[in-house]
């Protein structure tokens, strides 16, 4: 899926707020912006689901969320939308993007 700039500046300038939370679990919240973009077409930039057959992100525990990625990475677990969105995330991409999902509200 390609981003239009306009777009991806007007995310960023959403998700801004988001780069002063605490870091948690090891991952950089803020870190995660460059990444979460994906993720907001359905997860939304704060974390609930955009429609029910999405899971909300929000508050969820860093340490799972890294494990559930890991796994659709891996394709352990399996969903086809969320293997390939999960397929080019390094570790360090996985620990971020599962703090920004902690700690954001």
């Amino acid at each position: 899926m390609t981003v239009r700039r306009g777009m991806l500046a007007a995310l960023l300038g959403l998700l801004a707020p988001v780069a002063s939370v605490a870091l948690a679990a090891g991952g950089n919240a803020a870190a995660a912006l460059s990444k979460v973009g994906g993720c907001v077409a359905c997860h939304g930039a704060d974390g609930i689901g955009k429609a029910p057959q999405y899971p909300n992100l929000q508050g969820q525990k860093a340490a799972y969320l890294e494990k559930q990625l890991k796994a659709f990475r891996s394709g352990e677990r399996k969903d086809s939308n969320m293997n390939a969105m999960a397929k080019p995330l390094s570790d360090e991409d996985i620990a971020n993007l599962a703090t920004y999902f902690e700690t954001v509200n």
